[in-house]
């Protein structure tokens, strides 16, 4: 059985906030990362976010030989990738577009290479259609923004082979990041729906007049949200349950939980409802900008998985 080629040379498609923070991320751990992109202005811009990204980065802890140095672009896609082992693809979400842009990524890239995809919404099985060697692509969703956040979303198509997959689960697990494998394609993947699912009631109760958006926050980052940080919701149950543990938990508190998922409501999202949210929102942020809260958001993260580290978790 042939041994996979080693992972050193990292090509990015797409050099927008995602494509951007991967570079970055890819960089810190000490790999040569080469980008492109035909935007205009697409180099000053990722060099400005990877210079902003970096501090955070250096807090987190670089891996031996990371450095900034090792990042070059180019406009020219195929010139990007012809020496690339792993392309992290950071397109548009469109489908017609990613399944062009595939078809000519999978031209470019020496045949061994693996290409994830970043995709949020369009699944594999569109995505690789066009390709001659649709075995190779995978999504690998990172949670935003990836240079912080550890979790990537790993499914990959009807022709993706299991190979793939598996050599991206153990990539992205080798680099620091926390990878998930999906056996089923879904519209949004998991994280995105399990977000979904929350702020479906949590505007639900703002608009039945329940409690105010600032307190909606309040009671998710003060509560449920702290021990989310610390362990899953299902290993959460199995600490509530006690000695009994989630056999306790399953015997004689499954039954109220489930008759509260049963009385979980449906907002109706109106114009009222979403200029109501905006207005309550702008009033939280106290006038910080976005990328004020964005990076006071990082530091907290940066210091939450200092925490988790030094525990052993």
């Amino acid at each position: 059985m042939s041994v996979p080629k080693p992972i050193r040379r990292i090509a990015i498609v797409g050099t927008g906030v995602i494509g951007a923070s991967w570079a970055a991320y890819y960089l810190a751990r000490g790999f040569n990362v080469v980008a492109t992109d035909p935007a205009p202005n697409a180099q000053a811009g990722l060099r400005r976010y990877v210079d902003d990204a970096w501090s955070t980065l250096t807090r987190a802890g670089l891996s031996p030989g990371a450095s900034r140095e090792h990042l070059s672009f180019t406009p020219d896609m195929a010139a990007a990738l012809s020496q690339a082992d792993f392309v992290q693809e950071n397109a548009p979400e469109r489908p017609e577009f990613k399944i062009k842009l595939f078809a000519e990524m999978d031209a470019a890239t020496p045949p061994d290479s693996i290409l994830a995809s970043s995709s949020s919404g369009i699944t594999m099985d569109v995505i690789q259609s066009a390709c001659k060697r649709p075995e190779r692509c995978v999504i690998g969703h990172p949670f935003n923004p990836p240079h912080v956040i550890p979790l990537v979303e790993v499914v990959g198509g009807a022709k993706t082979s299991d190979t793939t997959i598996e050599r991206a689960m153990a990539f992205y697990a080798s680099i620091g990041k926390k990878p998930i494998r999906l056996h089923k394609a879904l519209t949004g993947h998991v994280a995105n729906r399990l977000q979904a699912a929350l702020y479906k009631e949590v505007l639900y109760l703002v608009q039945q007049g329940v409690l105010s958006v600032a307190d909606a926050d309040i009671a998710v980052c003060y509560g449920p949200g702290l021990r989310w940080g610390v362990m899953g919701p299902s290993l959460q149950w199995h600490v509530g349950g006690g000695a009994g543990g989630i056999g306790h938990f399953m015997e004689h508190l499954m039954g109220p939980l489930a008759g509260m998922m049963q009385a979980l409501g449906t907002p109706e999202v109106t114009t009222e409802l979403k200029q109501r949210v905006a207005d309550a929102v702008l009033q939280e942020a106290d006038g910080r900008p976005v990328e004020q809260l964005a990076r006071e958001e990082n530091e907290v993260l940066v210091g939450l998985l200092a925490l988790r580290a030094q525990s052993g978790r």
